[in-house]
């Protein structure tokens, strides 16, 4: 059987004419725009359009934009929903069907209306809130203390940002003279890439939380374009639940973000976050100093009249001690001549008896000492005489164990016919100390004898 062959080409443009007969028009879509894919050099843009269900994709297509197109569209996208045309968004466009052998199927876009991506990006703004509400993390952040004065500040900014300079000026440049410490966490905090930038200096701020009061989130510069990062849920649960109270001056006056809402505090500029910093401080110090000015006042007061009420008390001792001297004084020199009398009497009569005590103690002493001499004398005779018998009855019982220990010595012992038996140089004392066989060296008062063991037995008794 005879078969009929097509070309790839002939079925392609079988396929574009049909389409191009069938969608000879243009329809309204609404799709997720998965990645924008701008050419910087031309101006055009190939999106990448997908359908989601359950997380998962259901259809995809490539699409068109041409330049002057999407001029047009961002302009619209960004006076409408203070965003650019980008990646991850959900669109309702108009585009027509075309079908290129070489290229294969697409989608021309020819205009996106701003508005639906603006209801979803609102959508997905109460549904953050709504979120927050149902967990009970809407004010948890807004709960925590701030201490009296606020200061070291933790900052999440780009370090180049107008805002970010423009807070230390304020902040570092304050007529009071008040110090603060900071230290910059650089992120970006505008784009697709900002919430998770955000989120990662947030929980490197949560390590070394113990060292900061509060953490300041600072946007300077940059309008009302890109904030659409700041109403995610993630940021805003993050922000919710941090240990220290958070402060975001994002930098705009419209259409409050989550972040913004959720936050302990919102200012509208950096600058107006630096005031309300410096104003704690003011806060605490205006009524220091007028509490440091009252206690002055109060205490020169109190000086003045308590040295007014010294110098009258001094008058007034000065008046009751004169007074009291001159009575004292007298009474004193009539006490004089009272103690004068009564001591030249005393002295009189104690110099008569002291005399009689002395003639006494001179006649006692005298006896004493012709008894005393007596009796040292008897002493020293009856002393001579008994330690004479004393050392003789000593001297005869040294001459007696002398002549015992004479008699006890080694060679008397001997040559009384005693002898010592040695084995291996210790003298034997048991009969079980030897055996037979062993050699023996007994030792006479005149000379040694070597001999050998035959037998030992005990002695009978």
């Amino acid at each position: 059987m005879d078969k009929q062959v097509f070309s790839l080409l002939q079925v392609s443009r079988s396929i574009q004419k049909t389409l191009s007969e069938r969608y000879s028009g243009t329809y309204w879509i609404k799709a997720e725009m998965n990645k924008l894919n701008l050419y910087s050099h031309s101006g055009h843009c190939y999106p990448e359009l997908v359908e989601k269900k359950d997380g998962k994709v259901i259809a995809q297509m490539k699409s068109i934009l041409w330049r002057d197109d999407y001029r047009n569209i961002n302009y619209r996208f960004l006076k409408v929903l203070n965003e650019p045309l980008k990646d991850g968004i959900k669109i309702l466009f108009l585009a027509s069907i075309t079908y290129d052998p070489a290229h294969g199927l697409s989608l021309i876009i020819h205009d996106i209306d701003p508005s639906y991506t603006l209801g979803d990006i609102e959508k997905e703004k109460q549904e953050t809130i709504k979120r927050l509400q149902t967990e009970g993390l809407f004010n948890a952040n807004k709960l925590l203390t701030i201490p009296l004065l606020p200061q070291r500040i933790a900052i999440i900014s780009v370090e180049t940002s107008k805002g970010y300079a423009d807070f230390l000026k304020v902040l570092e440049q304050n007529s009071w003279g008040y110090r603060f410490f900071h230290f910059l966490f650089p992120s970006l905090l505008q784009g697709e890439k900002a919430k998770h930038s955000i989120i990662a200096q947030l929980r490197r701020i949560r390590k070394v939380r113990e060292h900061f009061d509060v953490v300041a989130i600072i946007r300077g510069g940059g309008g009302d374009i890109g904030l659409s990062c700041y109403n995610d849920y993630e940021l805003a649960r993050e922000i919710a639940l941090f240990p220290i109270p958070v402060i975001t001056g994002i930098g705009h006056a419209t259409n409050e973000t989550v972040v913004e809402m959720i936050s302990h505090t919102n200012a509208i500029t950096p600058t107006k976050i630096a005031e309300d910093l410096i104003q704690k401080f003011h806060n605490f110090s205006v009524p220091v100093h007028r509490a440091e000015e009252r206690i002055a006042e109060q205490s020169r007061r109190l000086i003045y009249d308590e040295r007014m009420r010294f110098q009258a008390e001094i008058k007034l001792f000065r008046s009751v001690t004169e007074r009291i001297l001159t009575e004292n004084r007298t009474r004193v020199r009539e006490h004089g001549r009272s103690i004068y009398r009564q001591s030249v009497f005393l002295f009189k009569s104690h110099r008569d008896y002291l005399s009689a005590i002395r003639e006494g103690v001179k006649k006692a002493a005298f006896i004493y000492c012709g008894t005393s001499q007596q009796l040292l004398k008897q002493t020293g005779q009856n002393l001579k005489k008994e330690s004479s018998t004393l050392l003789k009855k000593h001297n005869t019982e040294l001459n007696g164990m002398e002549k015992n220990i004479h008699n006890m010595s080694p060679q008397n012992v001997l040559k009384r016919g005693y002898s010592i038996t040695r084995l291996n140089g210790h003298a034997l004392k048991t009969y079980r100390e030897a055996k037979a066989g062993d050699t023996l060296d007994t030792i006479l008062f005149e000379g040694q004898l070597l001999s050998v063991i035959q037998s030992s037995q005990k002695t009978s008794e």
